[in-house]
């Protein structure tokens, strides 16, 4: 019995990349490249932050420092979900098809601050250094701990933090190329219910069961990944850029505990246990260019990959024993992130930006969960630039992304045997608001 329960519980946390985004990435590590929906991204170097995207960029900003917030603010509402089980489960005694209804859900994704600070340094005309703090990947979703779905999780907290260290050097006149050192910190916490079933005569059978139990997992490891980059000015008005930051291997060292208040689980009034999980943050490849058009107007675009398929399944295993609890099956696809966008100088102090993205989500219809009801996405960006004096300049970037609506249908077979199935419908969208401030040492 204990062995099966902890299975269960187990079996009930699904795969940290169920994320509140197209997957668990953060790009908004620039408030410039904000405005213009990252357009240009690994190619505009207009100043320090845009080395998260191509180090190369530290080449053309020398003895610099970005300081950039961005909240980010999500209205993704459920608009209903259905819980039940295909068979009756060996825990539940009164289990009927039926786990629980929601007309109506809470808006289950939270909001964040997203800070980051780059800094630059020429050692001479040809070559520079820089270093960087970034907050790449991370997500935060919140259920209440009754809702119909709370079998596939609850809450979701990933917060992934890069220190990166950069060099560039300029070869010729015209190509620089760049490398940097990235250590990784990941710390992950996933939390869901466990609904106890509904009796058959209760009318129905649309009632939430009482008392609460819930399993908790958290972990947190460090690890090493790398980024290259160059840039290629092929006139002083058009440059293009293109640079790929490598996926990084964590194996996330924690502890699972369960904890219930109900008397059908008295056996398991509470349990833990030590365990570890693997987690790979995906590598990322990106091409842009940037071109000025005249002394008032500039275009860029950019292409973006995201290699998502490297995260294939969670694992988890027991750390006295090694062998795997659980396994969560993933099979996400690689996904694209295109976008154009044009800056308009007003005057010398004054520029506004523009912007347009698609955002292709890596989820397929198959594995949508509701850790991450996850969909293709649309960004519509604005933004200034205001440059105070030599010294300070700031910016600032507001984007809108519009998400297409998107169903999570788990059937409650193979891996989701033990959760049961989940029928849930959704629709949203996210604002994104941006501070940004350069400093010239």
């Amino acid at each position: 019995m204990k062995k099966l329960i902890t299975l269960t519980a187990l079996g009930t946390i699904l795969a940290v990349s169920q994320a509140n985004a197209a997957g668990f990435l953060l790009r908004e590590q620039s408030v410039a490249g904000l405005g213009n929906a990252f357009a240009g991204a690994s190619a505009g170097a207009e100043d320090a932050s845009y080395a998260f995207f191509n180090p190369a960029a530290i080449i053309r900003q020398p003895d610099q420092v970005s300081f950039n917030a961005t909240a980010i603010v999500g209205h993704v509402k459920g608009e209903g979900a259905l819980g039940y089980s295909p068979t009756p489960h060996p825990l539940y005694a009164n289990q009927s098809e039926i786990f629980a209804y929601d007309n109506k859900m809470n808006h289950p994704v939270n909001k964040m601050i997203l800070p980051s600070v780059a800094a630059t340094k020429a050692l001479d005309s040809r070559n520079s250094i820089g270093i960087s703090l970034s907050a790449p990947f991370g997500l935060v979703t919140d259920y209440s701990q009754q809702w119909a779905g709370a079998n596939h999780g609850t809450l979701s907290e990933l917060s992934v933090y890069n220190l990166t260290a950069m060099y560039a050097h300029r070869m010729t006149c015209d190509l620089t190329i760049a490398g940097g050192l990235v250590a990784q910190y990941a710390d992950a916490t996933l939390k869901n219910g466990v609904l106890h079933g509904v009796d058959k005569s209760q009318p129905a059978g649309f009632a939430l069961a009482d008392g609460i139990s819930n399993t908790k997992l958290h972990g947190d490891a460090t690890d090493v990944g790398y980024i290259i980059g160059g840039l290629y000015e092929y006139t002083t008005d058009t440059r293009f850029g293109m640079a790929y930051r490598s996926k990084v291997n964590h194996k996330l060292k924690g502890e699972i505990s369960f904890a219930s208040n109900t008397p059908l689980m008295t056996q398991m009034h509470a349990f833990n246990q030590r365990i570890t999980a693997k987690l790979t943050t995906p590598a990322l490849w990106t091409m842009g260019v940037y071109h000025d058009i005249n002394s008032k107007w500039s275009v860029m675009a950019e292409a973006q990959k995201t290699y998502w398929s490297s995260f294939d399944d969670l694992t988890i295993k027991g750390k006295a024993n090694h062998e795997p609890l659980s396994v969560t099956n993933e099979n996400w696809k690689d996904a694209w992130f295109y976008s154009i966008g044009a800056s308009y100088r007003v005057n010398e102090q004054w520029k506004l930006r523009f912007g347009f993205a698609f955002d292709q989500t890596p989820v397929t219809d198959g594995t949508r969960t509701p850790r991450i009801p996850d969909s293709d996405r649309y960004w519509y960006a604005a933004g200034f630039e205001y440059k105070y004096n030599d010294k300070l300049t700031i910016n600032a970037g507001y984007s809108f992304i519009h998400a297409e609506r998107s169903i999570v249908n788990l059937q409650g077979t193979g891996n989701d045997a033990s959760r049961g199935g989940l029928y849930a419908r959704y629709k949203g969208n996210i604002h994104l608001f941006g501070l940004g401030a350069v400093y010239n040492f």
